[in-house]
């Protein structure tokens, strides 16, 4: 489940963003806030909270997040900042770069992974999306 929870007290920070089963868009969507997929993505996705694409969900596109649950689809490269979790039902065709990885029995992943080591940490100011930082 999504977090409504907010530490810094901003109502920015704490919205959730659901797209519905049924619904497709197409476009870039950048937010603050946490991100369900229920319905279909073709763009890029920068979210600074947690991701969630359920199991009907569909992406197709570049992933930034700092958390993910993923049960559904998603094809392009996936950064994520802290902890990623494949359920049973994920299918992932891309590459990754990852914090930390939770994976199910059944998930299916082609691609190359990075963990560890080489962290990617989301910027949320200016243009710059990603910043690289050692463990």
């Amino acid at each position: 489940m999504l977090g409504i929870g907010n530490k810094s007290g901003s109502a920015e920070s704490s919205a959730i963003n659901l797209i519905g089963l049924g619904t497709k868009i197409i476009g870039d969507i950048i937010s603050a806030g946490d991100v369900r997929i229920d319905g279909t993505l073709r763009g890029n996705l920068k979210i600074d909270g947690r991701l969630v694409i359920g199991p009907n969900g569909k992406v197709e596109g570049d992933v930034m997040c700092a958390n993910a649950d993923i049960s559904g689809e998603i094809k392009g490269t996936l950064n994520v900042a802290e902890m990623l979790a494949l359920k049973a039902t994920a299918k992932i065709l891309g590459d990754m770069a990852i914090g930390k990885l939770s994976i199910e029995p059944g998930a299916v992943f082609t691609g190359s992974c990075n963990m560890g080591a080489i962290v990617k940490n989301i910027i949320s100011s200016g243009d710059k999306s990603i910043a690289t930082k050692t463990a």
